[in-house]
């Protein structure tokens, strides 16, 4: 792009200098399908999207990174420090760069679709401290479940791998670098499943003494994604639905039920057995929790009807206090960290209140505590706030979320739609900005109906996988809207201090291991949004589309 050239779209115009760095076409676009609520970008054998070279290279380099309800799709724009680029409306408001999001020649571009509204923008200013920092960043992934395993297997090898790259490539794809994995089955199951299912009343686990076979697929499908997407890094996190229904007080997979006593040690034993099975396959795991969702086999009974246990927070803490944390600690996997909880934010935190009271050594072997984000609509976020207060040696971990789970709400996915991405962008950024250190969602995939699983619990999934063909999938706008987190806001970076002057505009920032800053900007306005930024002597301008989300990159 030369010097005075301008780029014309629905909704801005821009000029350039030669400072101007215009973009490369560097990441291979999405090839966009129109469904009635929105847009999705289909991968096929041939193609796939991809976000390459989107770091700054020399300490000048400024990289925004655009996604939009209009259809920008991780549009990459550079530019420098010291250019001098303006925004030709208005252009005599600004001293500073003005950095905005480069516009795709597809003619299906639109930003608003009321041509009312482009003509009026909200202003914002963005203020960046970072003397003042916050938690460290633990990472971002998704899980692997019997029914991803199921929906992949049937794919052929290049979807597959395309599948890998885009979620797991830290070149390629969003930088995904946490995986969870069930021990045994879950609800994303074609069935309900555990080790040692018989013999029953079996307290030496005789018949455990090597991994199931839909287990023994998935490692396999591991050493393809880690061959595919060149990520050797990945940590691993267990988690437990239900032990097989002998140990159990209602002899069954779901319902109200309570871990029988005299098994107490056998379920410590069983998880202990099923991380050495997996470290002989090389798959060694970063962390386990205590089980998931132990509310649901006490109270969510009544409308849960998948593989469950049900703890009260004292004797959760009896069984960690006396059984699972010494064990854990004195094997030979007494690195692996221990997560507690593993439910909803309405029990934080006086769930680890009461296991502290309940058992002074329960609490101390937890390295951190796991949560879901299923009814954070009645949990305000001032619950994280408090649980970090009291319990601030310890690190939060988002572990599961996915959207259609609700009574009154579409199950399944939503091909397209915006409105769901958006949930998902909110609830991101109010979790790290309350000091969860990281988010894991639900299922990488799954299939048209949000399935499969034994129960016909359908829901949202940020990838779909066309079932019917076999040959192509659907990323959501949820897959772009969790990378402008997951890509960017690396492992061990820092959170720093980020403020936004409108609450339209939200926003978090992070100080990266290489000294560079992220901050994620989200404008959920009608209306485009003119920003002016600052950290310390650095000011830049930037103009976001109505209704968008936004990652920039600087030193």
């Amino acid at each position: 792009m030369g010097i005075g050239q301008h780029v014309k779209s629905d909704l801005i115009t821009i000029t350039s200098r030669d400072t101007f760095l215009s973009h490369k076409f560097i990441t291979s676009p999405c090839q966009k399908k129109n469904f009635p609520k929105g847009i999705v970008c289909v991968c096929t054998e041939d193609y796939c999207d991809t976000l390459e070279d989107v770091d700054p290279i020399e300490n000048d380099d400024i990289v925004l990174v655009s996604t939009s309800k209009g259809g920008l799709r991780f549009e990459v724009t550079r530019s420098k420090q010291n250019s001098r680029n303006r925004f030709i409306q208005n252009s005599s408001e600004y001293g500073i760069n003005l950095l905005v999001p480069q516009v795709s020649s597809d003619r299906s571009y639109r930003e608003s679709p009321d041509n009312f509204f482009k003509f009026f923008s909200i202003r914002a200013d963005i203020n960046v401290n970072r003397s003042i920092t916050y938690q460290t960043n633990i990472g971002f992934g998704g899980a692997f479940t019997g029914s991803v395993s199921h929906i992949i297997d049937m794919l052929p090898k290049k979807l597959q791998d395309h599948i890998y790259k885009s979620y797991f490539s830290k070149t390629e794809g969003i930088g995904y670098n946490m995986m969870r994995i069930p021990i045994g089955g879950s609800d994303f199951d074609l069935a309900p499943w555990a080790y040692n299912e018989e013999p029953i009343n079996d307290a030496n686990l005789t018949n455990f003494q090597q991994l199931d076979d839909r287990d023994l697929k998935r490692i396999s499908q591991l050493r393809d994604l880690k061959i595919a997407s060149a990520n050797d890094d990945i940590k691993y996190i267990g988690a437990a639905w239900s032990p097989p229904p002998w140990m159990k007080t209602n002899n069954h997979w779901t319902g109200l039920s309570a871990l029988r006593s005299e098994y107490y040690s056998t379920w410590a034993q069983y998880h202990l057995k099923f991380l050495e099975l997996m470290a002989n396959e090389g798959v060694n795991f970063w962390a386990f929790s205590t089980g998931n969702e132990p509310l649901n086999g006490i109270i969510g009974w009544v409308f849960v009807h998948f593989m469950s246990l049900g703890w009260t927070a004292s004797t959760q803490a009896k069984w960690v206090g006396e059984y699972l944390g010494p064990l854990l600690r004195n094997s030979s996997f007494k690195d692996v960290k221990l997560l507690g909880g593993d439910d909803q934010r309405y029990v934080m935190p006086i769930w680890f209140e009461e296991m502290q009271s309940a058992h002074s050594d329960a609490v101390d072997y937890l390295d951190g505590f796991a949560v879901h984000w299923y009814w954070d609509t009645i949990a305000p976020p001032s619950l994280l706030d408090k649980t970090h207060e009291k319990f601030p040696d310890k690190f939060m971990l988002n572990t599961e979320s996915c959207l259609g789970d609700k009574p009154l709400t579409v199950h399944g996915p939503i091909l397209g739609s915006w409105e769901r991405a958006e949930q998902y962008a909110r609830s991101y950024i109010e979790d790290l900005t309350h000091w969860v250190g990281g988010w894991v969602d639900w299922n990488i995939v799954l299939d048209e109906s949000g399935g499969p699983n034994y129960v016909d619990n359908t829901v949202e999934a940020p990838v779909i996988v066309n079932t019917t063909s076999k040959n192509e999938f659907y990323k959501q706008p949820i897959f772009y809207i969790i990378g402008h987190f997951s890509r960017f806001i690396v492992e061990n970076s820092i959170r720093i201090d980020v403020h936004s002057s409108h609450n339209s505009v939200e926003t978090v920032g992070y100080i990266r291991p290489d000294n560079s800053v992220a901050i994620v900007l989200f404008n959920r306005s009608l209306l485009k949004a003119d920003i002016r930024l600052r950290d310390g002597s650095f000011n830049i301008a930037l103009t976001l589309p109505a209704r968008s989300i936004h990652t920039l990159v600087y030193f």
